[in-house]
């Protein structure tokens, strides 16, 4: 095995074995009572496929978005991958000042609207505003914005990025949801200067919310009017996707959330929201987040993965191989799941090149195959060995997954399925293949056609 398949292994590996998502929480997910809400969330798991970006002036340095600010976390974990020696006040510092030298003058928004349109993407996760609390949107509530004074890019002709993206995708006929941080690191409502934790701060808020109420309602305040701006402004918002799981009630940190969703609703009824993390009515959808379940959900999900390692961008980064992202969405598909897949833009405005290129093979690969992904349902049988199944209507699909490009293709394939079957067809080949019962399922003939080319990322049987 080739060294960066052994590598993408062992990431496939983690991303199964990860326990940042519970199963518990989808036993304890909460069916909403709206007719319309449940309409939208067979809607939801139609789409399977939908394009995360985490974009902002942190893009300029290659780092996590965010996390290297709270103290607590980079005592932790977040900041192990910094290779320069600072302080971490003065990290802080130029951190927040980094909006001053943002400017992503190649920034096109149709150019990204096409090429997700082009190849199969059916909605656009776009962070609007990420804890450090930098808003890529023209709000009304603080100059830490794209179109800030102090950010160079304010006078650019897209610099309200966000309605540039909003449009232009759904012109597409792309659905859109809005990433939002219920957490602000920026604002002092939340980390307000000089109370309690002082200079070591963590990512919660800075001071005791029980005894200072009176900031705290200016925090809920400040929230309730970005996430309007949002609902108000921008045109028709599919979802409302929601972080920081641990800005909840329960940790004395309550938005009241239920007021302004439902507000919201009053103008866009069909909204769904993904307050994640917390579970409750609020949590329509689960977002495991670079993680996998191990079994089917018959709740609506998406896990949220990296096209490379990290969520924004990185300039030494290594993107997983176009065969390693589709076995994986194909997983996640045959669960009952959508990929929200990220990409990271560059600090000029671009996408990186890698990152174009594999969209485009994903669109190249749905083209052909896209029949046995779009509209479908689990199966009896989500996953056995290499094959994986999907469903729409009495038509099964079978996906056998080849690991590697020099893998022998036999002549030969079994399919787990037990129940009888009057015709396999190979999806993009030669329809009505010859089969015949066996032990532990139904053996197929591949064309000899088939068994002369490399191995393809998967064989695609349409079961009738």
């Amino acid at each position: 095995m080739s060294e960066i398949n052994t590598k993408e292994k062992q990431e496939k590996d983690q991303i199964l074995k990860r326990d940042i998502y519970k199963h518990s929480r989808a036993d304890g997910w909460v069916k909403p009572e709206n007719p319309l809400l449940l309409e939208r969330l067979e809607w939801f798991k139609d789409q399977k496929l939908g394009l995360m970006m985490h974009w902002a002036p942190y893009s300029q340095i290659g780092v996590r978005p965010s996390w290297i600010l709270s103290d607590k976390d980079g005592d932790e974990w977040s900041r192990q991958d910094l290779d320069w020696d600072i302080d971490p006040q003065e990290l802080k510092r130029q951190y927040f000042d980094l909006n001053k030298t943002f400017n992503p003058i190649r920034f096109e928004p149709e150019k990204w609207a096409d090429l997700a349109a082009e190849n199969g993407f059916k909605y656009l996760t776009f962070t609007t505003k990420h804890h450090d609390g930098f808003c890529m949107w023209d709000t009304h509530t603080t100059d830490y914005r794209i179109t800030g004074p102090d950010c160079p890019f304010h006078k650019h002709k897209y610099a309200d990025v966000c309605r540039q993206l909003f449009d232009a995708f759904r012109s597409r006929g792309l659905a859109i949801a809005t990433y939002f941080s219920k957490a602000d690191w920026n604002t002092p409502y939340y980390w307000a200067p000089g109370m309690e934790r002082g200079t070591h701060m963590w990512r919660g808020p800075s001071y005791n919310t029980k005894e200072h109420p009176w900031l705290w309602e200016k925090f809920v305040q400040f929230t309730h009017e970005q996430i309007m701006e949002l609902m108000t402004r921008y045109g028709r918002i599919d979802i409302l996707w929601l972080d920081s799981g641990w800005v909840r009630a329960k940790n004395d940190q309550d938005i009241r959330l239920g007021e302004v969703v439902e507000k919201a609703r009053e103008i866009q009824p069909w909204l769904l929201t993904a307050d994640r993390a917390v579970g409750g009515p609020y949590e329509n959808l689960l977002t495991p987040e670079q993680t996998i379940p191990d079994r089917a959900l018959s709740v609506p999900w998406e896990s949220n993965l990296t096209m490379g390692t990290s969520w924004s961008y990185r300039f030494d980064e290594n993107y997983k191989s176009i065969r390693f992202i589709i076995h994986m969405f194909i997983d996640i598909v045959a669960k009952g799941g959508n990929l929200a897949l990220n990409v990271g833009p560059q600090p000029d405005g671009r996408l990186p090149e890698p990152a174009i290129s594999r969209i485009k093979a994903i669109g190249e690969w749905l083209k052909v195959y896209g029949e046995g992904i779009y509209g479908t349902r689990t199966y009896e049988i989500s996953s056995e060995g290499n094959c994986h199944f999907t469903k729409k209507g009495d038509t099964v699909y079978a996906f056998y997954l080849y690991k590697e490009e020099h893998e022998a293709v036999q002549e030969e394939v079994l399919l787990p399925i037990k129940h009888a079957c009057s015709r396999i067809d190979l999806v993009g080949g030669q329809e009505s293949l010859a089969y015949r019962n066996a032990e532990n399922g139904i053996t197929v003939r591949l064309p000899e056609k088939e068994r002369s080319i490399q191995a393809p990322i998967a064989h695609v049987f349409r079961i009738r």
